[in-house]
C-alpha cells in the first residue's frame, strides 16, 4: 500500500512540520508515504476572478503531474462527501481489497482546486463545511488516515 499526498504551498512553521512528521512516522508502519508538496501562485486579496482561474490552472498542472496514472484519487473538497473516521477507514480498505493499492490525497491553495483537478479526482471528500488552512488541513488528513489504519487493523485508538 502507498499513500501520496499532493499539498499546493510548502509548511514554513515548524510546529505542522513536527506534526507531519509524527504521523508519517507512524503511518510507516501500516503504509508507504509520499509527502508532495507543490508551488503555489502568489495572490492578493483585489485579484479579479479570471486571476484567480489562472492561478488555479497552473497549480492543477503542477499537482497533476505529481499524481500516477494507477493512483485511486481523493480530493478534498468543502462540496465533497463527509465520512466519520470509521467510515473513511472502510473506504481506504474497500480500495485496498479491490487492487487499489496506491491511494492519492489531493490538498489545494488558498483559491482551492482547479476544475481539471476535481475532474481527476475519484472521490471527493470533505473534513467539514468550514475552511481550513493547508497546513493544518495536512495535519488533520495524515492523523485520519493513520486511525483509519488503526481501525482497520482492529487496534485501539483514542475515541
Amino acid at each position: 500500500m502507498k499513500i501520496t499526498i499532493v499539498t499546493v504551498g510548502k509548511l514554513k512553521e515548524k510546529y505542522w512540520k513536527m506534526a507531519v512528521d509524527e504521523y508519517v512516522k507512524r503511518l510507516g508502519a501500516y503504509s508507504k508515504i509520499e509527502l508532495i508538496e507543490v508551488a503555489d501562485e502568489k495572490d492578493s486579496d483585489n485579484m479579479s476572478e479570471k486571476d484567480i482561474e489562472i492561478a488555479k490552472r497552473k497549480e492543477a498542472e503542477r499537482i497533476l503531474s505529481k499524481v500516477k496514472d494507477d493512483s485511486f484519487v481523493y480530493t478534498l473538497e468543502i462540496l465533497g462527501k463527509q465520512l466519520d473516521s470509521v467510515q473513511l477507514s472502510k473506504e481506504m480498505e474497500q480500495k485496498m481489497n479491490t487492487g487499489k493499492s496506491h491511494l492519492t490525497f489531493i490538498i489545494g491553495g488558498s483559491n482551492g482546486l482547479h476544475q481539471s483537478v476535481m475532474d481527476r479526482s475519484n472521490y471527493a471528500l470533505s473534513f467539514s463545511k468550514m475552511t481550513f488552512p493547508h497546513q493544518m488541513m495536512k495535519v488533520i488528513l495524515l492523523e485520519q488516515v493513520y486511525r483509519g489504519f488503526r481501525i482497520m487493523k482492529g487496534q485501539s485508538y483514542h475515541k
